[in-house]
């Protein structure tokens, strides 16, 4: 990271990590991690193709966490001088005393051993921090007026949230790690004024934010051109199509929509610390708890769900953790079989595990490293597998669910609903026409349960999100979920529209 001058220079990052360092094993710490980080966020969005939000923010800080006879304790600074930096280990020790009296026993954290010296930087061509705003402007302003150059397109809103983060990480462990991640997320969404006035009908891009830089919107990942050219024929038959009648269908549902279904009824309910009962403030607990490991039937046997932080272009993707454990791949269910759970060192330790998987990450770094989730996949078929029209043509009576949109699911993860951007109704193995109104709901076991079969290789796509939310103070993650297509015999579809009053 050669950035001269300040905090995330060479030769300060190894004054400040030695210096902060020191202090804390002098102040008796049997561990202690450091954080020296930069992260600039770049947000633009365009209404009708003209700029309506430019924002380009740069967070610099240092953080450190300690454990100190047997609590965990934090600080954090923007300050770069070593003085400031050497004085986190104090406050980070006074912190962890203060933590000792509100914790009951004490934190082990589970070993790790540490890795040396680690220089790692996520597949990118561009950065997208080294693009003019003017370039910018011109690429969201040329899709807009593709879109609105069609009659029936009212208004078009286009945009992009791009991220570079460079981070400094050491330990008393010995692991010393610089870091590399960007990451972009660009949307464009049109929207039309139904036929008989009584509404309106929108669409959204279907492209996944990835871990790629601005070469993802020059085409290398996904096929813009393609997608802006079919979208508004797709919108002005959305505006003609039937609402759907209630009922129970057999779905077919593209990796576009069940990605977010993934994350909600999977991702969150396989993070230990929410299975334990420690994070129940932001989105509650779950029902996959520790007494139902290995006994728990989650789904259907076609059911195979990894956790990692390894898939290229994934959010989550790392190569060590913001605890110095090393990324991996891991079983969070097996032939339907709820097999392993996402884990932190705390986690892990207060668990008798014998070690974390690698799931520890800080949005900030002013802010304490907490158990996030890793980028959650369902397996695709083995072999060549079914393709997506495969798996349409053995539905007599179905509906295809493409894209993401609005989503509802309890505080134990277990009772859910979905909706989607793109709805095609299936009729004796064929598509007949789009539908509108859809939102599918289930049980989350009885809904995977229900998964028949799942599509091959050639239908599996890696979607997610940048703003994953837990954790009190909020923090937000960016995440991916690889997944096939899917069927799903059997579930609950609602009419959206009736359910809300309309």
């Amino acid at each position: 990271m050669p950035r001269g001058g300040d905090a995330l220079d060479e030769t300060r990052q190894a004054d400040l990590r030695d210096v902060v360092l020191g202090a804390a094993a002098s102040l008796g710490c049997a561990q202690a991690e450091v954080r020296v980080e930069r992260i600039r966020s770049q947000g633009l969005r365009l209404r009708d193709g003209r700029v309506e939000t430019a924002a380009d923010d740069t967070e610099v800080g240092v953080g450190l966490r300690v454990l100190h006879e047997g609590s965990l304790g934090f600080a954090a600074t923007v300050a770069s001088d070593p003085d400031a930096v050497a004085a986190l280990a104090g406050q980070a020790v006074l912190a962890a005393r203060a933590c000792a009296v509100a914790t009951p026993g004490r934190v082990e954290l589970a070993p790790e051993p540490g890795h040396g010296e680690v220089n790692w930087e996520s597949p990118f061509d561009i950065d997208p921090a080294s693009v003019p705003l003017a370039d910018k402007v011109a690429t969201l302003g040329e899709w807009s007026r593709r879109l609105q150059a069609s009659p029936g397109v009212r208004h078009v809103i286009a945009s992009v949230l791009a991220v570079t983060e460079e981070k400094h990480y050491a330990d008393l462990n010995g692991t010393v790690a610089n870091q590399r991640r960007v990451r972009v997320h660009p949307v464009v969404e049109a929207m039309a004024i139904r036929p008989d006035g009584d509404g309106f009908e929108t669409m959204r891009t279907l492209a996944p934010p990835v871990g790629r830089g601005w070469e993802y919107l020059n085409g290398n990942g996904w096929d813009w051109d393609g997608e802006l050219a079919e979208m508004p024929e797709l919108l002005a038959a959305k505006l003609r199509a039937p609402s759907v009648e209630p009922g129970r269908y057999d779905l077919v549902v593209d990796p576009t929509n069940l990605w977010l279904t993934i994350h909600e009824s999977i991702g969150h309910a396989t993070e230990l610390d929410r299975a334990m009962g420690y994070e129940a403030a932001y989105a509650g607990t779950s029902f996959a708890t520790p007494d139902r490991l290995g006994n728990l039937r989650y789904g259907s046997p076609a059911m195979n769900v990894t956790g990692d932080r390894t898939t290229p272009h994934g959010l989550a993707t790392v190569a060590i953790d913001d605890e110095g454990v090393a990324a991996q791949t891991f079983d969070l269910v097996r032939d339907g079989v709820l097999v392993g759970y996402q884990l932190d060192r705390a986690i892990a330790g207060a668990s008798g595990l014998s070690g974390s998987n690698g799931c520890a990450f800080a949005d900030s770094p002013l802010h304490v490293p907490i158990q996030r989730m890793a980028n959650v996949s369902l397996r695709p078929a083995a072999g060549e597998g079914p393709t997506t029209e495969d798996l349409i043509g053995g539905v007599e009576r179905g509906i295809y669910v493409v894209g993401d949109k609005s989503w509802s699911i309890d505080m134990q993860r277990y009772n859910f609903q979905f909706t989607g951007q793109r709805f095609f109704a299936i009729v004796d193995g064929r598509l007949a026409g789009q539908l509108r109104d859809v939102a599918y709901q289930a049980v989350t076991t009885e809904f995977w349960g229900s998964m028949e079969a799942v599509g091959g290789r050639s239908t599996y796509r890696l979607g997610g999100a940048f703003n994953c939310g837990k954790g009190q103070p909020g923090q937000v993650a960016p995440v991916s979920h690889g997944c096939p297509s899917v069927l799903v015999r059997d579930v609950r579809v609602l009419n959206a529209r009736a359910e809300g009053g309309r």
